[in-house]
């Protein structure tokens, strides 16, 4: 298994750890709940330095980019990210990602850590531009400061107003005595704050200097257990749970980040799919009556007959109810459906509901 350069402080602070997409990582410190809230109320630092970081460059890094993914990076400035997604040929995903800009020539591809070998050969694979790419995810850490404290804690080590990074834009500036790191203002979470990217040469000098100034503020590390509970009761997408190679990105909802005003690639079966709406949907639900949700026990409709399958499920630590997500036909797809889940021997009601679970 693959180490993140900061492996053995995870270890020396008692972490649990999980192997996770190749490599071992701290799945929890001191347990969901308390790193859940933790990160709701304060806030946390994760270690997600499996991620993986391919850099493109050249004449022609943005055709590359407009051609293999959905979204229209030619709508982003210097310094904006987005979220956006790989189509394969057959109307799956072949990994959902963020782009950042740094300029016309240069561009960052950040994507998941379970998918990059197979990223980087598919984005190769359809290189016919004049572009490079460059996988430095084994150069880069990354750390997730995530909470409504965020701007707050870090301030101290940043040379830059970090109030000033808007949601989905960068900077590239001195961060804890560190040059080159790139400052975002994206997460995994709602609930605000940074994704922080610097060579692994820095790791434990940034995240020693990270829990220092997050101290004041009630910082904690935080597990994979948590990072999932968290981006779950924000209604976001898991690759490998609710996105993968056989879901497409109009029936997981995401028609939001497909955009028909390019080409690329399979667009127009794509479009055909929208055009003629999706034959199932991916739905958001809360149960009614007691059990807990899991990835693929059987949704039913009313009467019993099966109707699709959970992809994502927990017991919500903020909301003390249990939410999932999950794949129905799309006539069961419409908000207040009632459903029922099979959970072993017998079936439990719930509700089909709108994203977000949690609201701040």
């Amino acid at each position: 298994m693959k180490t993140t350069a900061l492996n053995h402080i995870h270890h020396q602070l008692g972490a649990k750890m999980v192997p996770f997409a190749g490599y071992e990582m701290p799945v929890s410190y001191e347990g969901v709940n308390s790193e859940h809230e933790c990160v709701r109320e304060h806030l946390g630092v994760f270690d997600v330095s499996h991620m993986g970081e391919f850099f493109v460059e050249g004449k022609q890094a943005l055709e590359l980019i407009q051609y293999i993914t959905t979204n229209d990076a030619s709508k982003l400035i210097d310094g904006q990210a987005q979220y956006t997604c790989m189509p394969n040929e057959k109307g799956g995903i072949v990994d959902d990602l963020i782009i950042y800009r740094f300029n016309a020539h240069k561009f960052l591809m950040v994507v998941n850590a379970s998918n990059i070998e197979k990223d980087f050969n598919w984005v190769t694979k359809h290189n016919n531009f004049d572009a490079e790419v460059i996988d430095a995810s084994d150069e880069y850490s990354l750390l997730a400061v995530q909470g409504p404290k965020a701007v707050e804690a870090m301030q101290s080590l940043a040379k830059i107003d970090l109030s000033e990074i808007k949601f989905y834009h960068f900077e590239v500036a001195n961060f804890a005595g560190v040059e080159d790191v790139i400052i975002s203002g994206t997460g995994y979470t709602g609930s605000g704050g940074f994704e922080i990217y610097f060579k692994n040469k820095h790791a434990e000098q940034i995240w020693s200097r990270v829990l220092e100034a997050g101290k004041p503020y009630g910082i904690k590390p935080i597990g994979l257990a948590a990072r999932d509970t968290l981006r779950l009761e924000m209604g976001m997408c898991l690759y490998g749970n609710d996105i993968d190679e056989t879901t497409s990105p109009i029936e997981a909802k995401l028609g939001w980040i497909t955009k028909f005003t390019k080409d690329f690639i399979n667009a127009e079966a794509l479009k055909a799919e929208k055009e003629a709406g999706p034959q199932r949907k991916l739905i958001a639900f809360e149960l009614t009556e007691k059990g807990i949700p899991r990835q693929g026990y059987a949704i039913l409709n009313e009467n019993g007959d099966p109707i699709g399958q959970v992809t994502s499920g927990t017991m919500s630590p903020s909301l003390k109810k249990a939410i999932g997500m999950g794949y129905v036909s799309a006539e069961y797809s419409k908000f207040g459906t009632p459903i029922q889940l099979q959970i072993r021997k017998k079936t439990v009601a719930g509700i089909t509901v709108k994203p977000p679970f949690y609201k701040k």
